[in-house]
């Protein structure tokens, strides 16, 4: 009987080993026809759709999803661009408005389509995802760590807050688990506002931990809302923007950033008075939170009662004064030209001398989206102050930097260094009419 089973046993392995052997050859044979490796990686005998190809993986797309600035990438490549702390599109540097990814099913459908042709098995993505799914050891052990910030002595508070900073960073899971309650937000806020009020003094290295779990939740789509509305949030992300250390800075700036992806959390933030002191960190300069506080800004002053807190809050000056001095132009340009839609703020770029400036750039710059940007806001500026048109009209005697900007220009550079020429034409007429 032993040897019965052990010969069935046998056979069957033998069967396993042959249907493998043919699943190869089969692969092999389409790989060999296809010139495609089982990574999909590409050469050149197969032409493919350059759409096709992810521009950071430069592979076919297996997971392609759409950036707010409307270009579409692999989903792991552009998640690890974002994680790194880039707040731009990696192809137009685009400034983005959120970071929230939207699966491009019809580009998902034409790959589809194009590798059945070719006979190609793209791999279905949802498989290499991770999973986010939580255990019950793991929702013990997240529960355990809240009940430490509870009713833990100080230094286990800080041990706990600290593995909750990594688990949130590492694994999504944790990130979810924070959105099943309203009252797990208020437990992680426990020993910040516990130890300040008992002892007056701020332990920063329990406020840069509290504060980075919080921008690691924010991540998470569905703990975006939660998080805003968590009446202590918002003020402890401002505490943390004027007093604490540079990292945790820079990590309060990025938390507003990803919260501020919800139109309902930009007025919140807004009205919260959250940009004031974004607005002072950006004048302090410090090059690790630059980007961050930028793209804060950026994304509040969206909607159009921001634009005015802003603008209130001094934002023209600093960012102008950025600009001259040659530091984060692009992103500092994107807001600009946002805030070129406020009247108060098309004044004080006027009275700043932002158009030599601005027009300086249109002749110096390579990118033609600061071009776009720099040209927008001095015909903006000259429409409602006509005395700035000599600065324009000198830059264009000696340099044709507006005339060529019209013909080489953005579609939208091209209208509004047309209209720009258009209005010196006119004020030529005008003075030789007097």
């Amino acid at each position: 009987m032993m040897r019965i089973a052990a010969s069935a046993v046998q056979t069957i392995n033998q069967a396993k080993h042959a249907l493998c052997a043919l699943r190869e050859l089969k692969f092999n044979t389409r790989s060999s026809a296809t010139t495609m490796t089982s990574s999909l990686k590409l050469h050149e005998p197969l032409p493919c759709p350059q759409k096709f190809i992810c521009p950071l993986s430069k592979k076919l797309m297996r997971d392609p999803v759409v950036l707010s600035s409307g270009q579409t990438y692999e989903r792991p490549f552009i998640e690890k661009w974002l994680k790194a702390g880039n707040r731009t599109c990696p192809q137009t540097q685009q400034v983005l408005s959120h970071t929230v990814l939207t699966p491009n099913h019809l580009v998902s459908e034409m790959i589809s389509q194009w590798c059945k042709s070719q006979g190609i098995e793209l791999p279905d993505p949802v498989q290499n995802r991770i999973q986010e799914g939580v255990t019950e050891a793991e929702r013990h052990h997240f529960f355990s760590l809240l009940d430490k910030l509870s009713a833990a002595a100080l230094p286990q508070q800080k041990e706990a807050v600290k593995e909750l900073r990594l688990l949130t960073k590492n694994m999504p899971s944790f990130r979810s688990l924070f959105g099943e309650s309203v009252d797990t937000i208020p437990q992680l806020l426990t020993p910040l506002s516990g130890t300040k009020s008992r002892s007056g003094v701020l332990h920063t290295d329990l406020q840069e931990d509290v504060i980075t779990t919080l921008l690691n939740l924010s991540i998470h789509d569905s703990n975006k809302k939660l998080v805003a509305e968590t009446p202590k949030v918002i003020p402890l992300l401002m505490e943390a923007l004027r007093f604490g250390t540079i990292e945790t800075k820079s990590n309060a700036a990025a938390a507003i950033f990803t919260l501020s992806a919800l139109d309902s959390n930009k007025t919140l933030i807004g009205k919260s008075c959250a940009l004031k002191p974004l607005i002072d960190l950006l004048d302090e300069g410090h090059p690790l939170a630059m980007k961050d506080v930028a793209s804060a800004i950026f994304n509040l002053c969206i909607i159009h009662e921001n634009k005015a807190r802003a603008v209130r809050d001094g934002a023209v000056s600093v960012i102008l004064k950025k600009i001259m001095d040659g530091v984060l132009v692009n992103e500092l340009l994107a807001i600009l030209a946002m805030l070129s839609t406020h009247q108060r703020a098309v004044e004080e770029m006027g009275e700043l001398g932002a158009v030599p400036c601005l027009i300086r750039i249109v002749r110096e710059s390579t990118c033609e989206r600061n071009k776009e940007n720099c040209i927008a806001i001095p015909h903006t500026v000259c429409l409602n102050d006509r005395t700035k048109l000599k600065a324009l009209r000198e830059e264009e005697n000696i340099h044709g930097t507006i005339s060529k900007l019209a013909l080489d220009g953005t579609s939208r550079a091209k209208r509004k260094a047309s209209g720009i020429l258009d209005r010196l034409r006119k004020g030529v007429n005008i003075t030789h009419t007097a």
